[in-house]
């Protein structure tokens, strides 16, 4: 017999429960069952792993809400891959997002007043939650990959004159590309090198309550093509340019970028409040040399708990990786208990972090956000390579990779509503067969 590690998710207070293949449900004999067949054969992308963003209010919440034990915690169970769920991606807005308890850039400048030759830019704001997080992370897990994307250029840049809504005035494309330059070097001096920068978060959402900034796709390619790239290439810089950085229902926005830019783009970006994961596809079939990258998804509370809420991540996050994302990446690493903090004026929150932290009682808790990514990233390593998983029934959803130390990674999903008999063709093996409760995950890892 293989060596085997299964866990397993049944309902709310059943998360991500360490199983036994004898404690698995046997099967009866006389009910049809579905085969889950792997091929090793067939490959498709190379795993960088899963992760969160450690946004302004997710980085305050941990590190100065939380005790040093209760930090200590948090910070092994989200990074180690032993103790915890090995997350290995970090997004970081640079600067001010919706999810912030100011509005700030690393370059702010009075009214009417500019600074093109950057003279006032500054990532002190981050040197007290964010970059001792990020290097205590990568003390942890070494492996972890930095990506970063604005929500907005600094005001002074933009035809708003402000980090809320407006463009990137033309005039200050070069400064802006500056910006992005000076940012990695400056992280770089903190130990944090910079593995994707997008240009811009979400670049066709104008919001008028946070920091946003309309980039359409010709702005963005003409700023990709010829001053983002020609900057790094200038100043040394390895970091990936991925495009779009937005939702799966305007693919003609990457395309548009990648017919103009293709060889400074090392890939796109995509969210997922609007569309569907196959627009991955779609644009990875007429560029085949880029990198598909899923970069955030929130849950929150306009899903309810448990189902559809887990089985959103779970069934989605299948649905990315099979759509040949490099990466899949939630929202805010933490929240307090009213979804927060966020920006003045913005409103209510309904957004979860895959921790809470309850700035009240100074309560710890783990979400569903966390159980549902710790069925992807406890098994599935970063370099992992995935190979093909078919089914003969559409409604058990699957997704399997192959590690660097030859294991095997299967990840699955009952997305019927009743429970199905399940037989996972492990190579070399006898099927390892069992019932499936409806809407339940199962991780498995095969030695």
């Amino acid at each position: 017999m293989p060596e085997l590690k299964i866990y397993k998710s049944t309902g709310e207070n059943a998360l991500f429960i360490e199983q036994t293949l004898e404690q698995l449900t046997p099967i009866a004999s006389d009910e049809a069952i579905t085969t889950v067949t792997l091929d090793e054969s067939q490959t498709f992308q190379e795993m960088d792993g899963f992760g969160a963003s450690f946004t302004d209010s997710s980085a305050y919440l941990i590190n100065q809400v939380l005790d040093n034990e209760q930090k200590a915690e948090v910070m092994s169970k989200l990074f180690d891959s032993q103790d915890g769920i090995g997350l290995s991606v970090l997004r970081n807005p640079m600067g001010a997002s919706d999810y912030a308890r100011d509005i700030y850039s690393y370059d702010d400048m009075p009214a009417e007043e500019i600074d093109t030759e950057l003279t006032h830019f500054s990532i002190a704001h981050d040197e007290a939650d964010i970059i001792p997080l990020l290097q205590e992370a990568l003390e942890i897990n070494p492996q972890i990959k930095l990506m970063a994307s604005p929500w907005s250029a600094p005001g002074w840049m933009k035809t708003s004159g402000s980090m809320i809504a407006g463009e990137l005035k033309q005039e200050y494309y070069q400064a802006y590309a500056d910006y992005f330059v000076r940012y990695i070097q400056a992280f770089e001096k903190h130990g944090l090198p910079t593995y994707a920068v997008t240009p811009q978060n979400e670049p066709l959402f104008e919001p008028k309550h946070y920091p946003s900034m309309l980039m359409l796709p010709e702005a963005q390619r003409d700023f990709i093509k010829n001053y983002l790239k020609p900057n790094f290439v200038k100043h040394n810089i390895n970091t990936k340019i991925l495009c779009y950085d937005h939702n799966w229902d305007r693919p003609d926005y990457p395309l548009t970028v990648l017919d103009y830019a293709k060889d400074e783009v090392d890939g796109v970006a995509w969210h997922w409040y609007g569309g569907n994961a196959s627009a991955q596809s779609e644009v990875l079939k007429a560029f085949a040399d880029k990198e598909v990258h899923f970069t955030e998804g929130s849950g929150g509370e306009w899903i309810p708990p448990f189902e559809q809420a887990f089985s959103n991540v779970m069934r989605t996050g299948i649905d990315i990786l099979r759509n040949h994302s490099k990466s899949f990446v939630l929202w805010n690493m933490a929240l307090d208990e009213k979804n927060g903090p966020t920006v003045p004026g913005f409103g209510k929150s309904t957004c979860r972090g895959v921790v809470t932290v309850n700035q009240e009682t100074k309560e710890l808790t783990y979400t569903l956000d966390y159980y549902a990514l710790a069925h992807f990233s406890k098994f599935i390593r970063p370099k992992a390579v995935r190979i093909d998983a078919s089914t003969n029934q559409e409604l058990i959803r699957s997704v399997a990779f192959k590690n660097t130390d030859n294991s095997i990674a299967v990840v699955l999903f009952n997305d019927s509503e009743q429970a199905e008999n399940v037989a996972v063709n492990l190579k070399g093996n006898d099927p390892l067969t069992f019932r499936l409760e409806s809407k339940s995950a199962l991780s498995i890892l095969k030695k």
